[in-house]
């Protein structure tokens, strides 16, 4: 058996322009242009859509959720299942995280230690434990193509004293992760492991967690513990002293961010993967993402708006319905109301993606940045008035 044919994983940098790159990602089950944003599918399911409107809006890669998918159904049904590709019929790559972060904000009674965290489950009150060991094993279960080593994620801002113990016991933790994943056969099917820069608001801190964790042996690295709470130029100036030190030709992923400005910002400066529930939260709640900025379908003003969102866009949800309709749905709580905005919200999230692409390609990414934060400040077209 050829190399090739054991570790598909592989991650080619084909352009850069300034700090933003282009590249492409390798996976056993296809290919990821980056800059990617990854759809997030928490409990096998991007909320409100079927899997095939996902790929057709252009994602290549879509997120599971760990904590969420050892407790429903659990990783070993969904193993026996035939794995979580075939279980939620999404034949592309797939990327777990490594449930830690959950079970920080939603499990019942946590308790940490050095094993890793014992807690009760949010839903009916039982108890588990997760180390860096049985997140491995839950994801080799589930059979994603990218996994996350399991890390101590803390709520900023905190002391340092705190923010450093964190950082030293993910560093720790990711060794044992590394450990599991090649003990498991992860590099060996293909599939890759991501190792987590932490360090809080801290720059040396930020420094030293991605000097160590570049010295072991990991596919990928993800800058985590941001977009928790602190201001976003906190956030980007921790990428700015993060993402020089962390190695070139290995991907590199932003957890958990973000906005469509977080996104350009951040690909301004390294980062190559994301993942955020906001296109997909703020489409339940009547929130659409345009190429003008958010438009609120709550709003009164949309009423008697007979212009679809963006008549020039590709996507149907975005081109075919009124403003007056979606508020409508909106208003009496329909389900469609969710399933046509998260359509667009997720149209429009790889419609920039596409076009950060593009721009680096032809050597434009700040030009594609400066105009698109224009459109979002310039805003929509005047409210529609009756004559």
């Amino acid at each position: 058996m050829s190399d090739q044919a054991q570790k598909p994983f592989s991650f080619k940098l084909l352009k850069t322009d300034g700090a933003a790159r282009r590249g492409e990602i390798t996976t056993p089950h296809g290919v990821v242009r980056t800059p990617a944003f990854m759809p997030v599918g928490t409990q096998a399911t991007v909320k409100a859509m079927y899997p095939q409107q996902v790929r057709d809006l252009g994602a290549d890669v879509i997120l599971g959720n760990t904590y969420h998918l050892m407790l429903r159904p659990t990783a070993e049904r969904v193993a026996k299942l035939g794995g979580l590709h075939h279980f939620m019929n999404w034949p592309h790559a797939i990327l777990t995280d490594s449930g830690g972060f959950q079970v920080m904000s939603l499990a019942q009674l946590r308790k940490m230690s050095e094993e890793g965290v014992s807690f009760r489950s949010h839903h009916d009150g039982s108890k588990h434990m997760m180390s860096p060991e049985r997140s491995i094993e839950i994801q080799g279960l589930l059979g994603s193509d990218i996994q996350m080593q399991l890390d101590q994620c803390i709520a900023l801002p905190a002391e340092r004293s705190e923010i450093e113990e964190a950082m030293n016991l993910s560093l720790r933790w990711a060794d044992r992760s590394r450990t599991q994943f090649e003990k498991m056969g992860g590099p060996g099917k293909g599939q890759a492991l991501y190792g987590i820069v932490q360090g809080g608001d801290n720059p040396e801190l930020r420094v030293e967690s991605a000097q160590r964790l570049g010295e072991m042996p990991f596919e990928g690295y993800s800058v985590g513990g941001l977009a928790v709470g602190e201001p976003q130029e906190v956030m980007l100036r921790m990428l700015e002293v993060t993402t020089p030190v962390m190695p070139v030709h290995k991907p590199r992923y932003l957890m958990g961010v973000g906005t469509p400005e977080d996104i350009l910002e951040s690909v301004a400066r390294g980062i190559d993967q994301f993942d955020c529930v906001m296109p997909t939260r703020a489409g339940r709640h009547g929130l659409a993402y345009t190429r003008f900025g958010k438009v609120n379908l709550k709003n009164a003003r949309h009423a008697e708006d007979p212009r679809p969102l963006d008549e020039e866009a590709d996507c149907p949800a975005t081109r075919d319905y009124s403003r007056a309709y979606l508020h409508h749905l909106v208003r009496v709580n329909e389900g469609l109301a969710a399933m046509l905005l998260t359509w667009n919200n997720l149209a429009y999230y790889q419609f920039l993606m596409q076009g950060i692409r593009d721009a680096i390609e032809a050597g434009t990414f700040e030009d594609f940045r400066q105009k698109t934060k224009e459109d979002w400040a310039r805003g929509d077209l005047a409210p529609y008035v009756w004559s």
